[in-house]
């Protein structure tokens, strides 16, 4: 299992917004919204691939198919 100092740059700023953003709203966090913040310069295309392999190390889900993602129970345990 990998943990978040295991991630590429990339992913790792992914996560960090998309954390930040949840712990803010407490909703789930979309890729056209994290491409609107401006913190990075990706299309939500590129986001959403990032955050989809996020998702596949089990540090983030969806609710349901079309929400953003949120930080699941294991990226407590990352050391972030």
């Amino acid at each position: 299992m990998s943990t978040v100092h295991e991630l590429t740059d990339r992913a790792r700023d992914v996560f960090r917004v998309v954390v930040e953003s949840y712990l803010g709203s407490g909703a789930p966090v979309g890729s056209r919204t994290i491409s609107k913040l401006g913190q990075m310069s990706l299309s939500p295309a590129s986001i959403r691939n990032v955050m989809q392999d996020l998702e596949e190390l089990g540090l983030l889900a969806a609710p349901h198919t079309s929400a953003g993602r949120m930080p699941t129970e294991l990226d407590r345990k990352a050391h972030v």
